[in-house]
């Protein structure tokens, strides 16, 4: 069924096609949103409840802020720090139109937003409270998904989002297809083959499309996020897993998941030397 839009201007039009548009992703740890899931990962984490306190809770947040700042500016990524109301949407379109990076990690922006943490009180009782904490958004340039988007809360359990546009997978697609395209912004004004590309914006409403988001997620999350608050070790002796989406693979059933790596082996980032109409989705998870 057509859109109002675009039988408004069918004389104009070549063809058309039908695109998920912005994918919001939710990610998080069961165990770690309940107080006596928590203290379990906790001693998991550390060995016993010893430590489990406010300073050393912080010091886990600090922690993570070093060592982003610390990899970034080693390996000559921008590190901005928003103000509150600041579009960083903007800011990540800016730096992406000049950066050299042609797959892997491009800018980080850092900001702050409400997030769940555990105030921990007298005999290791956790209170859950929401205050303004720092986040931390990764841009990344992903072979299939082209601009990426993870944001995750710099506090345990490190609640996270991931953010993909459906336009520039299509886009990813259409090139490795071989269809020509013209695109602006998030529209596409030409295309040389429009029964094709199609069938290629036809493929992220299919069920198929949720082992695609999987893949796509355990790409970056654990290896270019997750892993400044919880090196590869620490994540495998506390069992930190974001929660899964349903028919998403296991960790074992991926002999690269990144709970197999070392530290020193996190991707590098890689540098290079008729319009149609289209009913946009946002769906969110």
């Amino acid at each position: 069924m057509s859109d109002g839009l675009s039988e408004l201007y069918q004389e104009l039009l070549s063809g058309s096609y039908d695109c998920v548009d912005r994918i919001v992703l939710n990610a998080y740890f069961g165990m770690g949103h309940s107080p006596g899931g928590f203290r379990v990962w906790w001693r998991a984490l550390t060995g016993s409840d010893e430590t489990l306190d406010n300073a050393h809770l912080m010091r886990l947040a600090g922690r993570f802020s070093r060592r982003v700042r610390g990899y970034a500016k080693a390996h000559g990524i921008p590190v901005i720090d928003c103000a509150a109301g600041q579009r960083k949407h903007d800011v990540a379109d800016d730096y992406l139109a000049k950066t050299t990076v042609t797959e892997g990690l491009f800018l980080v922006l850092a900001g702050r937003a409400q997030a769940p943490v555990w105030h921990v009180e007298a005999n290791y009782h956790l209170e859950r409270k929401t205050p303004y904490v720092n986040h931390y958004s990764f841009h990344i340039l992903d072979r299939d998904w082209g601009h990426v988007t993870i944001k995750i809360s710099g506090h345990p359990p490190f609640p996270a989002q991931v953010i993909l546009n459906g336009h520039e997978y299509v886009a990813c697609q259409a090139r490795k297809a071989g269809i020509r395209f013209t695109k602006e912004g998030n529209c596409f004004t030409a295309i040389g083959n429009t029964s094709g590309f199609a069938k290629i914006a036809e493929t992220l409403s299919e069920q198929r499309a949720v082992g695609r988001l999987s893949e796509v997620c355990e790409r970056w999350i654990y290896r270019c996020c997750l892993c400044f608050a919880l090196d590869f070790e620490e994540q495998k002796r506390s069992g930190f897993r974001y929660r899964s989406q349903p028919g998403a693979a296991g960790p074992e059933d991926d002999k690269d998941h990144p709970r197999r790596q070392r530290p020193a082996e996190i991707p590098p980032t890689r540098h290079a030397g008729g319009r149609m109409g289209s009913r946009g989705r946002e769906t969110c998870v």
